[in-house]
């Protein structure tokens, strides 16, 4: 996807430290900035596009979202799907943001799983932490991340996420540019409660851009 400015590398401040990860063009990896306290399935490459340059020189998207009128969500207007040990809050789909983004607040008991490893072929995915410590699978890398860290992982790259051992977590999750997902969280959700098999999810993974996966890195972890 095209996804405003292509960065070409990263920044990683995390109480005066700094670093550098490199990123690439078209997020060929993922974005990483700390800034807060303290069924098998091969993955396919994601096609890339050339963005066209801006008057200043800088590569701009092409993706401009089409919707009039501001997206306010109350939290006690929210639909919340499944609970302890994962809840996740509804807050808005994509088609609410004409196609901008999809985004979810996902609660995590101790040291429980967000969602296995899989890719989105065409959008990207942020992770902001709120609350509690949360490792994120980016690729062959885990990001343990902490209260007011922010991850961003690239289309096409693995990821997955949980409560670190011994911790909860309460993540604000983007998918960008949106996907209808909501459904797709309803649809686990019937999955936990046995109304449909598990295996139905295999067969929606190209509706949502969901495409599970292995990751030695991710099963190797704990």
């Amino acid at each position: 996807m095209a996804f405003g400015i292509h960065f070409a590398t990263a920044i990683v401040p995390r109480h005066g430290g700094t670093g550098a990860v490199a990123f690439g063009i078209h997020f060929a990896t993922a974005i990483v900035v700390l800034i807060g306290a303290g069924p098998s399935f091969a993955a396919q490459p994601v096609p890339s596009a050339r963005p066209a340059p801006n008057p200043r020189g800088m590569h701009m998207s092409l993706f401009v979202p089409k919707f009039d009128d501001s997206v306010v969500v109350r939290d006690a207007d929210a639909e919340v799907v499944g609970g302890d040990p994962v809840a996740v809050k509804l807050l808005a789909d994509s088609s609410a943001s004409g196609g901008a983004l999809s985004t979810v607040r996902v609660t995590l008991g101790e040291g429980a799983d967000g969602a296995r490893p899989h890719l989105h072929r065409n959008s990207a995915e942020m992770f902001f932490l709120l609350d509690g410590e949360a490792q994120v699978l980016s690729g062959d890398d885990i990001v343990t991340a902490e209260p007011g860290d922010l991850v961003v992982v690239p289309p096409g790259k693995p990821h997955a996420f949980a409560a670190a051992p011994g911790s909860t977590a309460d993540l604000l999750i983007v998918i960008t540019p949106g996907v209808e997902r909501f459904e797709y969280f309803r649809h686990l959700q019937r999955i936990r409660l046995g109304e449909v098999g598990p295996e139905s999810i295999l067969e929606v993974q190209e509706l949502y851009d969901n495409h599970f996966l292995r990751s030695e890195a991710w099963e190797g972890r704990r």
